[in-house]
């Protein structure tokens, strides 16, 4: 597998990730704005992975679905950091960021690994980094 592959591959599983770990939150706030501002985020979440999805179907690459077992995890991981550190906004929050910066520290390293991927893979990873930045400068307000 050429390395625009995997880049394309891992890139498409962290936008799962994202969507999961952003459902999580949501599922534990009730402030409208916040609400917000994770839904608009898991929509470009979603439409880059559809487009990675899309990208790899063209290669004839299957996507890479994380591990039923790490989701399983990841969900009860991510279920029981709300509930210990709460609900309210701050601790959603950094929920969330501390996820992107997870996040954008992989595709970093993704980056420099598959050195040999296409342009265009890697332009698509850059855009899924900027989305997770974003998202972490737009938290900020609720820290």
């Amino acid at each position: 597998m050429n390395d625009t592959v995997k880049l394309l591959r891992e890139c498409d599983a962290g936008t799962k990730m994202a969507v999961q770990s952003l459902d999580d939150a949501m599922e534990k706030t009730h402030n409208e704005a916040l609400i917000h501002l994770l839904t608009q985020s898991k929509r470009e979440h979603s439409e880059l992975g559809d487009r990675l999805h899309s990208l790899l179907n063209e290669k004839g690459v299957h996507d890479k679905e994380p591990p039923a077992m790490a989701k399983t995890m990841a969900h009860i991981q991510n279920t029981v950091k709300l509930g210990i550190n709460g609900t309210d906004d701050p601790s959603i929050a950094e929920f969330v960021t501390n996820g992107c910066n997870m996040g954008t520290k992989n595709l970093a390293k993704y980056l420099n690994q598959y050195k040999n991927a296409s342009n265009d893979a890697k332009s698509i990873c850059g855009k899924l980094i900027n989305i997770e930045d974003k998202l972490v400068s737009e938290l900020r307000l609720y820290l």
